[in-house]
């Protein structure tokens, strides 16, 4: 079976691990520390913070924001709820907006109508854009919005590791970026995630909230304020840090395997049976998905599909389907992505015959 994605970890990154867990330092530690500078480096801001996931990063981001009760964040529709959950776990307001259909991203003209109907009780607070299976949302137009309206960003990053947008890493546009680090990840430490923001101050905070409001002084340490844990483990650090070096060849990989796929499923796309994702600079292609037609069952074409020995899955979900976030306004593009999107499979070790392969059986599916 032709999985959807697979771990890339080397023996290097395996005997690092191990190195750690015999060595007995298990929580935060040198590892950490060190990801923690490598990763500033990389993507070229003055302060990372390792959390314990990308859902953690989200909800120590809010936090460190002072956002809460009274408040509201603008969320995309189309997203894993793990980005308006985080909202909802503050005591803030969610607020869906709708999705690009060829980007997935969220609609810079559907977030501006959002902010100028706004009549609920709540005071908008934050935009927490999130760049879509690795594709950049459009950052320049989100973050004017943003300036007009005295807005926090929040970069939801967790697809987006080493993408850019106009040649500056993603999750260093806005105030602060959130990276996730799970298995599906382009770069993985199981579990696992990363808050980046070029603000002293507020990285300090975050690093206290990570670790039960602890600050370390003299005597020992002081309790400042109520927190949690959501610290990274040594070992899973010593994981991440010896994929870095090799991240940026990764995603070209990627880029090279989707310029196969777009290629051999353009005559689907011209014959109407499915719309395939747009090409934008510095995507990083976390996840590579379709849109099928209408009429097509999904279900028979994921069950065709793996009958033919290739994985597939849905993209992602629309939070207004889910119903749990309270009365919003209507969006028509997210319901549509979730339920004809097909995710297939995609990750750099794959091969130019894998993308063979995937591309006739989809299209054997599909007739």
């Amino acid at each position: 079976m032709l999985k959807l994605s697979h771990p890339n970890i080397n023996e290097d990154a395996i005997n690092a691990v191990v190195g750690v867990l015999r060595s007995g330092q298990l929580v935060h530690g040198s590892e950490c520390e060190a990801f923690e500078r490598e990763l500033a480096e990389y993507l070229g801001c003055s302060d990372v913070v390792l959390v314990s996931s990308g859902t953690a990063a989200l909800h120590v981001a809010l936090l460190a924001l002072d956002i809460g009760p009274g408040d509201a964040v603008i969320v995309p529709d189309f997203t894993f709820p793990a980005t308006a959950n985080v909202v909802a776990l503050t005591g803030a307001r969610p607020v869906i907006v709708d999705v690009d259909f060829e980007t997935f991203t969220l609609m810079p003209s559907a977030l501006e109508e959002a902010l100028i109907c706004w009549h609920g009780p709540q005071r908008i607070k934050a935009i927490m854009p999130v760049h879509e299976f690795g594709c950049p949302a459009k950052m320049d137009a989100i973050t004017e919005i943003a300036k007009k309206y005295g807005l926090f960003v929040v970069e939801d990053a967790a697809c987006a590791i080493g993408a850019t947008f106009q040649n500056q890493k993603l999750g260093t546009l806005g105030d602060i970026g959130c990276f996730s680090f799970h298995p599906r990840k382009i770069l993985t430490t199981g579990e696992g995630g990363a808050i980046a923001t070029n603000w002293k101050d507020v990285a300090d905070r975050m690093r206290r909230l990570r670790n039960h409001g602890i600050t370390r002084i003299e005597e020992g340490v002081c309790f400042v304020e109520p927190a949690t844990n959501y610290r990274m483990t040594d070992f899973q650090a010593a994981l991440g840090r010896r994929q870095l070096p090799d991240l940026d060849g990764w995603i070209s990989t990627r880029r090279e395997l989707v310029r196969s796929y777009l290629r051999l499923l353009a005559p689907l796309e011209n014959s109407g049976l499915l719309s395939l994702p747009k090409w934008e600079s510095g995507h990083s292609w976390q996840t590579f998905m379709v849109v099928l037609n209408e009429f097509l069952d999904r279900k028979q074409v994921m069950r065709n599909l793996r009958e033919a020995g290739v994985e597939s899955n849905l993209g992602a979900q629309s939070l207004a389907m889910i119903d749990i976030y309270g009365q919003q306004r209507p969006v028509k593009y997210g319901p549509e992505l979730y339920m004809r999107g097909l995710a297939l499979p995609m990750f750099e070790r794959m091969s130019e015959e894998d993308i063979h392969l995937v591309s006739s059986a989809l299209s054997t599916s599909l007739v």
